[in-house]
């Protein structure tokens, strides 16, 4: 079959999930990842065409997209901040909300790249904050830790993959009294989705993406922050910085907590959706 031809098929099978251009995008995804064609090489070839192997691999991606199972599993990666990850689903996948508090930790911190710091990524996932940071400020020394033993050895093969040096361990940051060593920055992205928000979130995320690092009680949804802010009062060097991606809801909960700890400078951020999602601030010593 031709390939053209078969991707008026498969927009089709999808529309009753995804929309027309969801859809598209996810044709080209595939086409790319698994026979290295991009849209241009079909617009120049209208005679390409798809074998009877090949129709059969493209239906069981189709039966997956059906139930709604993200396109990045089943691809078995993504890209963050121009960077591949491998993903699964021991991990959640990375968001361009991240991306943005990423570019934010490398625009406050240029000074990294001729300068010696030491930065800490809590609750690291597939490594994408901690890797990418490690891969633009080159005399970092990055660190990330995760509850998940699984999420540690994929955040691990993406440093290898990556050809970047980080230090990945398991640790439970709940179970944490002290940090071991002093950092220059302390980054987190912690589960933050309340159970009273699961109705707002997408079934391919809900379905699929691992709970763990999602959903917090709705009656202490600022636990983490609440732990890691007070590790990181102890565990910062001064003028250290602190950065989270947070709740969009709870943006003035979160400024009302560091501001009850004493932290200084504090920045609360919108993203690109408008919504509040992260925020920073330093610890100070020498008051």
């Amino acid at each position: 079959m031709r390939i053209k031809q078969y991707r008026t098929q498969f927009i089709k099978e999808l529309s009753p999930f995804y929309d027309a251009y969801e859809a598209e995008s996810f044709f080209y995804l595939i086409l790319e990842n698994k026979h290295k064609l991009r849209q241009i090489d079909l617009a120049l070839n209208h005679e390409l065409t798809f074998s009877d192997a090949d129709l059969a691999i493209w239906g069981g991606f189709l039966n997956e997209l059906k139930k709604e199972v993200p396109i990045q599993y089943l691809l078995g990666k993504t890209n963050f901040y121009g960077l591949d990850f491998e993903v699964n689903e021991n991990v959640l996948i990375p968001r361009p909300e991240t991306e943005e508090l990423v570019e934010w930790i490398i625009n406050e911190n240029k000074e990294g790249k001729s300068k010696k710091i030491k930065i800490l990524d809590i609750g690291t996932g597939s490594g994408c904050i901690a890797i990418s940071l490690a891969k633009n400020l080159p005399n970092a020394e990055v660190y990330g830790i995760d509850v998940s033993k699984k999420a540690i050895e994929t955040a691990k093969r993406n440093a290898i993959n990556n050809n970047v040096d980080v230090t990945f361990m398991y640790q439970n940051i709940l179970d944490t009294d002290v940090l071991t060593c002093n950092f220059d920055i302390i980054v987190s992205n912690p589960p933050y989705v309340r159970n009273l928000e699961k109705e707002e979130i997408k079934k391919n995320v809900l379905d699929y993406e691992p709970h763990l690092a999602l959903f917090v009680d709705d009656n202490d949804a600022l636990i983490f922050y609440r732990k890691i802010a007070a590790l990181a009062k102890s565990g910062l060097k001064d003028k250290g910085q602190l950065f989270f991606e947070i709740n969009q809801y709870l943006g003035n909960e979160m400024t009302d907590l560091l501001e009850k700890m004493d932290f200084k400078n504090i920045e609360l951020r919108k993203d690109i959706y408008d919504n509040d999602r992260m925020i920073s601030c330093k610890v100070s010593k020498n008051l």
